[in-house]
């Protein structure tokens, strides 16, 4: 961790925001690697392991397969190391933002994983702190590390962010909210990290008709999310093996496209991916579909009145996704 982001954290445990200490035991130049943030209020301590941030307490993390994949597949959805635009186009599709704003910005990505959104933030000059609860985030400082301390990655609860209020130009929370226990409690909470006239952009699994055509999908998930995490590998591995081929030549005809929605994998076939990384995906994405505890779909239309019942302002949204802005003073 660089030490711009000291100022930025509190302790999580104590009301208001109490600033936090450093002690250093191993840096690499202005990086740290190892040490210990420690609250002068209540005492409590967070360790810094492998230069990031810890504030999961044991046994708190809820999405360890995330950590698992992300760990796995690290490098396949980040445009810069895999030779792709996909998350670009996703995050700036998605968020409304312009490159050229975030010249500068501070940024929040809330469930960063392996750091496929803030790396594009990065290289549009922004700085991010990128949070996640589970060990997605050594992923994320691996992943980033080219932007020379831009991105600055902690572990700790989307719901009990360790950050002062009021600090971030934007705000984006993407493919993280229908994994969560309480997604409504999430998207109320994340406003309140930014400054005045500062953006929020939330992507989410929409509530639409969808589902119903995936019954074997959730007829899977009854189970799924229960077994260890290598046997969803496997069963994961074992569905793309047997599906892939056929969904590749449903992608390739129109009129049975729409048809891949009911196979029981997660089909990629994206023409700018090779068919290697096109395999590899489905199989990332179709894990990603049968790991989860959670997945809690929105209505986006609920979650509108949601952030414009809590006085946000420019609220617009489509299906799957949010954009609004906080109000500005005076």
């Amino acid at each position: 961790m660089r030490e711009w982001l000291i100022e930025h954290l509190i302790c999580p445990t104590c009301p208001g925001e109490v600033g936090l200490s450093l002690s250093v035991t191993a840096r690499e130049g202005d990086d740290i690697l190892e040490g210990e943030l420690a609250c002068p209020a209540c005492d409590a301590r967070f360790p810094v392991r492998g230069g990031v941030p810890r504030f999961t307490p044991a046994g708190a993390d809820y999405c360890g397969n995330f950590g698992f994949q992300w760990n796995k597949w690290r490098a396949l959805q980040i445009d810069r190391l895999s030779g792709h635009q996909l998350s670009a186009g996703r995050f700036f599709g998605d968020s409304g933002w312009d490159p050229a704003w975030l010249e500068g910005k501070l940024i929040l990505d809330a469930g960063c994983g392996a750091g496929r959104f803030s790396d594009v933030a990065a290289s549009a000059g922004a700085r991010v702190i990128a949070c996640d609860l589970s060990s997605a985030v050594n992923a994320c400082r691996e992943t980033t590390a080219a932007w020379d301390g831009r991105v600055q990655p902690i572990q700790a609860s989307i719901f009990d962010l360790p950050l002062r209020r009021g600090i971030f130009d934007g705000v984006f929370c993407m493919g993280v909210i229908q994994h969560t226990p309480d997604p409504k409690r999430l998207m109320s909470g994340l406003p309140a990290f930014l400054k005045p006239g500062g953006r929020l952009a939330y992507n989410f699994y929409e509530a639409d008709f969808w589902p119903w055509l995936q019954g074997i999908k959730y007829a899977l998930r009854l189970v799924t999310p229960h077994l260890p995490t290598g046997a969803t590998l496997a069963l994961s591995r074992a569905l793309v093996r047997v599906f892939f081929p056929l969904t590749a030549a449903f992608a390739r005809l129109p009129v049975f496209r729409t048809l891949n929605v009911m196979i029981p994998i997660c089909p990629v076939h994206d023409s700018v991916l090779t068919p290697e990384q096109r395999y590899a995906w489905t199989v990332l994405d179709t894990f990603d579909w049968y790991s989860p505890r959670y997945e809690k779909r929105q209505k986006h239309k609920e979650v509108i009145r949601l952030l414009t019942d809590a006085g946000m302002t420019e609220v617009t949204g489509r299906a799957g996704a949010v954009i609004a802005r906080a109000p500005t003073r005076g």
